[in-house]
């Protein structure tokens, strides 16, 4: 998996998917922000409990579970 503190899984908080420590506010919606444009200080601004290092810790996260993907090309 992943070796990032400020992310955690919880079955209690939003159905076990990572979030950061000490929020409700999900790796998958911090991307999904980024994705849809929002600057490190748009998230900043508008999440005022976050930090950039939580922010740097989404993407780390998201970084280790692609790294850990295995493709394996068809035999079309």
């Amino acid at each position: 998996m992943t070796d990032q503190p400020r992310i955690t899984l919880d079955p209690d908080v939003l159905a076990g998917k990572p979030v950061v420590r000490g929020t409700r506010l999900s790796v998958e919606f911090i991307i999904g922000l980024m994705a849809d444009g929002w600057s490190e200080a748009d998230i900043l601004r508008n999440y005022p409990s976050l930090t950039r290092e939580d922010v740097a810790a989404c993407l780390a996260y998201a970084r280790d579970l692609l790294r850990s993907e295995k493709t394996y090309p068809s035999a079309a």
